[in-house]
């Protein structure tokens, strides 16, 4: 019989899922990281667990640098970001929707960089013995997600879908922690989530896929700086190369996935097994693209979302928060995600 895995096992990886997640704590703070490199400028970069940072090491490309980048490690999206409005941070990563929430309190940030994946890792979960099998058996249920999270896009996207609203169902804001243990205990009869949870319920049997946002959310993440370290040529110039090394890692990524499982968990503390199915489903899926206007009217799409449920204050025009002078010949927004090949 296959062991059950107790829900303080997943909780091991909490800070790095954040990244895509998004979704807000007043516990969120920076710790202090390492520094590589040399030279006299230093780029100040924001992280979370197991992200930037520890792929471009997995994949050789923290060698030869002729600039120092400082890491600063995050336990989420927003109080990232919030580094970058405050200028203590020069550039950082996140998911598709802390942006929107930071532009929504106006806050000074720049996307310039993008990558487009598959949202297979993205989905609802049922328990095994749930009687649901379609989103639109959701009506009257009680479904848990992080509030503000591309988890909670998912859900409001995948619910329009089934000709279903927010006010059809029974919302628990609840963050990852709190949800298993509900989704577990049976507390909610689904959980709105993203990989490596995804993958690390299905390794573990705790539960099955209703549906994912697989061709419903647009898949993005994102590298956001501040518009103040851009104005700097010596800086704009770093993260150039900074971007470019990034790009190349995660090309690293899809070509030795089994390598990379390896390393993303040992850094988390992932199960092997998860993590290596969260990279085939969701990390080795992403291509670099140019910040673009279809990536800005998808993201406008999910700012409008949230200004109609009162969860931003304001109308959000997402294209002045972009910053398109590193796209260089990159391929459009659009452009499809890779397909992992068993190899």
């Amino acid at each position: 019989m296959r062991r059950r895995l107790a829900p303080a096992a997943l909780l091991l990886p909490f800070a790095l899922v954040l990244t895509a997640c998004g979704g807000n704590s007043a516990a969120n703070t920076s710790t202090g990281g390492g520094t590589d490199g040399k030279g006299s400028l230093t780029l100040d970069v924001g992280d979370q667990k197991g992200g930037s940072e520890a792929i471009l090491r997995a994949a050789g490309e923290l060698k030869n640098l002729d600039y120092k980048i400082k890491w600063s490690t995050f336990t989420s999206g927003p109080p990232l970001l919030e580094a970058v409005n405050a200028k203590a941070v020069d550039i950082g990563g996140v998911g598709n929707t802390p942006p929107v929430f930071a532009a929504g309190a106006n806050s000074r940030i720049s996307v310039v960089a993008a990558w487009h994946g598959t949202s297979k890792g993205d989905a609802i979960l049922v328990p095994n013995d749930s009687k649901l099998k379609d989103p639109g058996q959701l009506k009257g249920r009680s479904i848990a997600v992080a509030q503000g999270s591309s988890a909670h896009y998912q859900l409001v996207a995948s619910l329009k879908k089934a000709g279903l609203t927010f006010d059809d169902v029974k919302v628990k804001y609840l963050q990852p922690a709190d949800a298993l243990a509900a989704f577990t205990s049976g507390k909610v009869d689904a959980w709105a989530v993203w990989d490596p949870y995804t993958s690390q319920v299905l390794e573990a049997k705790q539960g099955r896929v209703l549906t994912t946002g697989d061709g419903i959310t647009n898949g993005l993440t994102f590298q956001v700086a501040s518009p103040d370290a851009l104005k700097n040529k010596k800086k704009s110039a770093a993260v150039k190369d900074y971007l470019n090394r990034l790009r190349r890692a995660y090309a690293w990524v899809y070509d030795h996935p089994e390598e990379w499982a390896k390393v993303w968990a040992e850094d988390t503390g992932l199960p092997y097994e998860s993590a290596l199915a969260a990279v085939k489903r969701t990390l080795a899926s992403r291509v670099p693209v140019a910040v673009d206007r279809p990536l800005i009217a998808s993201e406008q799409e999910i700012a409008d979302t949230f200004t109609s449920l009162k969860l931003i204050p304001r109308k959000v025009d997402f294209g002045d928060f972009v910053d398109t002078r590193y796209n260089g010949d990159l391929p459009p927004s659009t452009t499809a995600p890779r397909v992992f090949k068993e190899q």
